[in-house]
């Protein structure tokens, strides 16, 4: 088996060698991937990472660049000119597989060109999504800005991907510098995804807290003057409010004698806010009457309770709610019959 190759093509030189696994063009190392599958999966996942309008700015952005350092080799070469470079561009990139272009005009006093781009690789990929060229348009833009030595941008006045022959890019110098004008677009994009989010999720936020207002602890009637309070979940400043107005608003019509705060469903939610939640609904309570016991302290909530320094002490505490009733009947001089 044959491990080097050298063919040449129209004037371009290409070389392969097997051996150390290299492909090169013009003695420049190249790649070569399958533009319906590895390059499209490649640019499908720059778009889901970034976002569709992200990611056709990256490719633009991409692409002037890659033109622009191509353009500025040309402009250095006194002896080519304008029409010449960008003709030895185009073939360049035909013997690339990028497609073929056809320059149908050029003015170098006047700065603009028309360039129709027929099978390019962008539009392979691109025709199936019903999008535009984007990367293949803003690369000879950036072509013609370092040729012609001023900002080009581009107009697509049709395009392949809408059943065209070819897609036909109208180029014109553009008084804002491509880069910086590229840049600031996509911050602008991300800086609008981002407010996006934000209102996203304080709609969402908002949504939750309406969940979580619905469905806060009922006051529960147990037996006769005896009231139980299930806390879930963590407690925030917000939610500790709402839940401790509610409470206090609520209580005094259940006539009851004692109020059970359970705390089985707080697991390691137990925090500062938590604390000083259960405190003042214990300070209210008192005030209208009412005596708390406090259930569901298990081995894991007493350890963190004592590693948050919550103090307790002044409550009287039970493992689980059944014990928590039987203590509060037996101070009303009643008890549960078998």
């Amino acid at each position: 088996m044959e491990n080097q190759k050298r063919l040449s093509l129209d004037g371009f030189n290409y070389n392969w060698d097997l051996e150390n696994g290299s492909f090169s063009f013009e003695d420049e190392d190249a790649v070569v991937f399958w533009i319906t599958k590895d390059l499209s999966v490649l640019l499908d996942t720059i778009e889901e990472i970034s976002g569709e309008g992200v990611s056709e700015l990256v490719l633009q952005f991409t692409g002037f660049k890659q033109g622009l350092q191509v353009g500025d080799f040309f402009k250095k070469l006194n002896h080519v000119s304008v029409s010449e470079a960008t003709t030895y561009v185009t073939k360049t990139y035909a013997s690339g597989g990028w497609g073929h272009v056809v320059i149908e005009e050029i003015c170098k006093e006047q700065k603009t060109a028309v360039f129709c781009i027929k099978d390019s690789w962008d539009y392979k990929i691109n025709k199936t999504k019903g999008k535009n060229e984007s990367f293949i348009p803003a690369h000879f833009a950036g072509v013609l800005t370092g040729v012609f030595g001023t900002n080009i941008w581009y107009e697509i006045v049709h395009s392949q991907s809408e059943r065209n022959s070819y897609t036909k890019v109208k180029y014109y110098p553009s008084e804002i510098p491509i880069v910086e004008d590229m840049y600031k677009l996509t911050r602008k994009n991300e800086l609008n995804r981002i407010t996006e989010l934000e209102e996203q999720m304080e709609l969402k936020s908002k949504q939750l807290n309406d969940i979580i207002s619905r469905i806060s602890p009922p006051i529960i009637p147990v037996l006769e003057g005896i009231v139980v309070v299930p806390l879930l979940g963590k407690y925030g400043e917000d939610r500790s409010q709402e839940l401790f107005h509610k409470m206090i608003d609520q209580l005094p019509d259940y006539k009851a004698d004692y109020l059970i705060l359970d705390l089985t469903g707080m697991k390691d939610n137990l925090t500062d806010s938590a604390a000083t939640l259960i405190e003042k609904i214990v300070s209210s309570a008192t005030l209208i009457g009412v005596k708390t016991i406090l259930t569901g302290i298990s081995p894991e909530l007493s350890k963190l309770i004592a590693k948050l320094h919550i103090n307790l002490s002044e409550f009287d505490c039970y493992h689980s709610l059944k014990h928590g009733v039987h203590y509060a009947l037996s101070q009303m001089g009643r008890r549960v019959l078998n």
